[in-house]
């Protein structure tokens, strides 16, 4: 992976811009890791990858508690206000 320092990034921004089609760039400040850059189709894959796996989560939790004996009603009753 290619590295940038952050004054670089930006007196080359045109060619960061370029190259982040191709491969993720690190931008860095004070030898400090502080971002990354990634091409925009990079960028939704990434979205889309962690938003499956959070709905893959959220449907196994649920799987598990339902085996566990917790129903919607139950649910209800728990997170029910008591104030």
């Amino acid at each position: 992976m290619q590295t940038y320092t952050a004054n670089e990034a930006k007196t080359r921004f045109g060619e960061l811009l370029d190259r982040v089609q191709r491969e993720p760039v690190q931008v860095t400040r004070h030898n400090r890791v502080v971002g990354v850059m990634v091409s925009a189709e990079d960028y939704d894959a990434m979205r889309r990858y962690y938003a499956e796996r959070l709905i893959k989560t959220m449907d196994d939790a649920g799987a598990e508690a339902e085996r566990n004996g917790l129903t919607p009603e139950l649910l209800d009753a728990l997170l029910a206000d008591e104030s």
